[in-house]
């Protein structure tokens, strides 16, 4: 018999809670589907290898893996097992599938790897992408983000946003009937469309996406055809012809533009068919929709940023805990960290702005390749990079390696001597005031005693850093000084001479006449002379083994320093 309304069988509608239609709908999607991942990014940069769960699994945040990182993940990442090359990415695949990840990219060394890693990828249940082996990891990392960051918020099967600047590049890509990219002032892409016949795109489209920026020797023809320029002064549509010697076929270009201000330009390159006949149009319309998609990201990205540098570096100075970063930044501020410290120019020549931040984007890059959670922010005239959540297992090495990278890419590509210090590994983000104080003291050391090496951890250069901070003392406190020494300088100084010159020679050389001589390109009977002349003119007794060690730190101080209070 069937239950009637006020039967035990049948609730009181009027005692009934109430439900909220949403609370019974699924939640809203965080992330993107595989699928919508792909097709965002595909060909020439990754390739599916294996879907044991379908291609609607949804991706939710990308993470890079270090090959010094315990193998681990959270559910829904795509990770990206960097230095992991072929059968040493099992452990990320297994790691992932037993953590809820979504899917694992790497990169192959022979194309028969990957059957292997499909196996143990579809017997652990995560996805496998394959990466192509010219791409960068920091560049499949900022685009699979920006895929992320523009998807829309909703659930899944809604369209994509007019926001979305790959799903404005696929639109634009029908709407003209060509190929299309769009990229920053930099000449870094930033989004593209898919290409059904690899055949159609050109040599210049494939390398400026597989390296994430035009190749140079095709960016510098482009600047003498005078197109670089047209695109900074003009809002029209800019046609390049084809240039079959070169590889390149024919394209249009425009500028992205908020107001006076260029954001970025949009290519569509012609494929085997001619462009649609109103393929100006489409463009220019394309350009403005993405202009406002730039514009909204860049404040989202700005703000966020701001706030994340300035916490960092009130870290770095002492005057934050560290639970305010942590917290903004969901960090563990119980495991190891470390700060980097970079330093250019010198203490009295600051350099431009413009140069700042070429240098401090290099880092982050750089950076960002090998450790995931490292920020870079600015205090005084130095760089730091804040290293939080460290493996364990990671060393000084380790990190003293990943600074000489930056430092090398900073003279080949800025043309910079980039000066870079390691501060020791600390055990929690509490103490990272302490790993700055060390990175500053070894910078202040290359400053000031001069180092041969670019890139030092403490223990490398350990006698110099103490040297420079005896001199330091010494220059703050000239009653610490011989007045003997001081008068000497001070005749250098008056007469033009080299006595003092000569001393310190001698004694850096240990007494040696002949080495000292050499080094100064003297006689050694001039080099004795000098000495004798020293001795005479201040008393100074250098056969004394304390007159000799005070002569070789207070003859090392700066002349300005030397003289000072003569």
């Amino acid at each position: 018999m069937a239950s009637s309304p006020m039967s035990p069988g049948h609730p009181n509608p009027a005692e009934a809670p109430i439900m909220d239609p949403a609370a019974a709908a699924p939640p809203p999607r965080t992330g993107i589907t595989l699928r919508q991942l792909l097709m965002s990014l595909g060909e020439p940069l990754v390739e599916l290898q294996a879907a044991p769960d379908g291609l609607d699994v949804e991706i939710r945040s990308v993470a890079l893996l270090d090959p010094e990182d315990p193998p681990m993940a959270h559910p829904g990442e795509l990770i990206l097992a960097i230095g992991a090359r072929g059968r040493a990415a099992f452990p990320a695949l297994r790691a992932g599938g037993r953590d809820g990840a979504t899917a694992v990219a790497v990169k192959l060394d022979t194309p028969g790897q990957a059957a292997a890693l499909s196996a143990t990828a579809v017997e652990a249940g995560i996805a496998l992408l394959s990466v192509r082996a010219e791409a960068r990891w920091e560049q499949v990392d900022a685009l699979a983000r920006a895929a992320l960051e523009s998807a829309p918020q909703g659930r899944p099967g809604e369209g994509a946003e007019e926001g979305d600047l790959f799903a404005l590049a696929q639109t634009t890509a029908i709407l003209t009937g060509g190929i299309v990219s769009i990229e920053d002032t930099a000449n870094r892409v930033l989004a593209y469309s898919r290409s059904a016949d690899d055949d159609e795109v050109d040599d210049l489209r494939r390398r400026s996406i597989l390296g994430w920026h035009g190749p140079e020797a095709y960016l510098s023809r482009l600047r003498e055809w005078g197109v670089f320029q047209r695109l900074r002064t003009s809002d029209d549509v800019i046609n390049i012809d084809a240039h079959p010697e070169l590889g390149i076929r024919r394209r249009l270009a425009v500028a992205i533009r908020s107001g006076e201000r260029q954001l970025g330009v949009i290519w569509v390159q012609e494929g085997s068919a001619p462009l649609s006949e109103r393929a100006d149009q489409a463009l220019l319309g394309a350009a403005r929709v993405a202009a406002l998609h730039l514009v909204r990201r860049r404040r989202e990205l700005s703000a966020d940023l701001t706030l994340t540098r300035t916490l960092a570096a009130g870290l770095l100075e002492g005057s934050t805990g560290p639970q305010p970063l942590a917290n903004h930044l969901a960090l563990d501020a119980a495991r190891p960290a470390a700060v980097l410290g970079f330093s250019y120019g010198t203490a009295e020549a600051t350099p431009p702005e413009l140069t700042r931040g070429e240098v401090s984007n290099l880092i982050s890059v750089h950076t960002a390749a090998r450790h995931r959670s490292a920020v870079v922010t600015q205090v005084d005239a130095r760089l730091y990079v804040l290293l939080p959540q460290l493996p364990r297992s990671i060393d000084t090495g380790t990190l003293r390696g990943w600074g000489q990278e930056i430092a090398d890419a900073a003279g080949r590509h800025l043309g910079l001597s980039l000066r870079g210090s390691v501060g020791c590994i600390v055990p929690g983000l509490g103490e990272i005031p302490e790993s700055r104080r060390e990175a500053d003291r070894i910078l202040d050391a290359m400053l000031s005693v001069g180092v041969a090496t670019t890139v030092a951890a403490l223990p490398d250069i350990q006698a110099e850093v103490l040297v420079s901070e005896v001199l330091a003392l010494l220059s703050a406190h000239p009653e610490m000084r011989d007045p003997r020494l001081t008068a000497l300088i001070t005749h250098d100084s008056r007469n033009q001479g080299q006595l003092a010159e000569t001393v310190l020679a001698y004694l850096n050389a240990f007494g040696d006449v002949r080495a000292a001589a050499a080094e100064l390109h003297v006689h050694p009977n001039t080099l004795r002379y000098r000495i004798r002349r020293a001795e005479d003119l201040t008393g100074l007794d250098l056969s004394r083994p304390d007159q000799r060690l005070l002569a070789m730190l207070q003859l090392r101080l700066p002349p300005a320093d030397s003289q000072q209070f003569s």
